[in-house]
């Protein structure tokens, strides 16, 4: 199901199989220490200037697993803005829909990590997404309507988020993105499907502190109780939280080599967002994403183009007959 195509005005469908995703995109610049990251000095190391932002992430491994993909989100009318337009096309993202911003500048996300993959610091300029209004949306209801499912990211001003929420009719996916941006959620947390807090942005989201496993079930239980069908808490070290009305379960993290763990996080959405288009349960998908976020690890690049649904299934019976899992 690659390469579906949705005209922009007339909204004629020749591909009704395809994922929305709303949010960021921007140049990222990353730099990578090949030693221990020694702060205020020159540190040698590798330098990589790549398609980033966490909803063109997810746009991006969502391709790489065979789906069709149809992106809303702001650029700049600069050489940027051009790089990602071509960049988008490589990788089989459709970014016609985007919307171009005279005299803006394309959103830029620099981050150093350090030479276990840990990032240390960033920068990010994104003032660009103030421009991804409730009426852009609008413009674009139709198509949004008709996606198997909309991934958002909270890089999208909160007054737009709630129009989504209000008038989206296709299941929603959130990324909450960071502590600063997380409370963008608050007013939508009824419509949405499937929310991927790290433990910080649950404990914010859920108003639990969490200590421990009991805690933690109770972050979950709060999330579920405002209205959010499915939730995956990212424990880092420690795997994830997959919880439902349900059910709730700790899955470990799959094993990998790590070199960069900056995008990990991403593929794991586009790998839940994935499982749920096949029909996937809760437990698996969490599997399923864990594999994917292990994989996108094992590259210097945030995302690693070797992801695929056929890695995703080998990483998992590898871990099985290691009896890891």
């Amino acid at each position: 199901m690659k390469k579906g195509y949705i005209a922009r005005k007339d909204y004629v469908v020749k591909s009704s199989t395809y994922v929305a995703v709303i949010g960021g995109i921007n140049i990222d610049i990353g730099g990578i220490t090949h030693k221990r990251l020694v702060i205020k000095d020159s540190n040698p190391g590798t330098v990589t200037i790549s398609l980033g932002g966490v909803a063109c992430n997810i746009a991006h491994n969502l391709s790489l697993l065979g789906m069709d993909v149809q992106f809303f989100t702001a650029l700049g009318d600069d050489d940027y803005a051009q790089r990602i337009e071509s960049a988008c096309n490589s990788a089989g993202i459709d970014i016609s829909h985007a919307l171009r911003v005279k005299n803006a500048a394309t959103s830029m996300y620099l981050f150093i990590s350090d030479s276990d993959g840990d990032m240390a610091c960033a920068v990010s300029d994104m003032d660009i997404y103030k421009h991804i209004t409730s009426d852009y949306l609008a413009g674009h209801m139709p198509l949004l309507n008709n996606a198997q499912l909309v991934v958002i990211d909270t890089n999208v001003p909160q007054k737009s988020l709630e129009y989504l929420a209000r008038h989206c009719t296709a299941p929603i996916f959130a990324d909450p993105v960071s502590i600063a941006k997380a409370p963008r959620l608050y007013k939508i947390l009824s419509r949405v499907n499937t929310l991927k807090p790290n433990r910080l942005e649950a404990e914010l989201l859920s108003g639990r502190t969490i200590t421990g496993k009991k805690t933690l079930f109770a972050a979950a239980d709060a999330l579920l109780a405002h209205g959010v069908q499915r939730v995956f808490i990212s424990l880092g070290k420690d795997g994830v939280l997959a919880a439902d009305g349900a059910q709730k379960q700790v899955i470990p993290c799959c094993p990998a080599k790590v070199v960069n763990v900056t995008g990990s996080g991403d593929a794991f959405m586009a790998a839940l967002a994935y499982a749920y288009v096949h029909g996937a349960g809760l437990e698996e998908a969490a599997r399923m994403a864990n594999a994917a976020a292990a994989i996108a690890a094992e590259s210097a690049q945030t995302i690693n183009l070797s992801l695929s649904p056929e890695k995703i299934m080998e990483r998992m019976k590898r871990i099985k007959r290691c009896g890891g899992e």
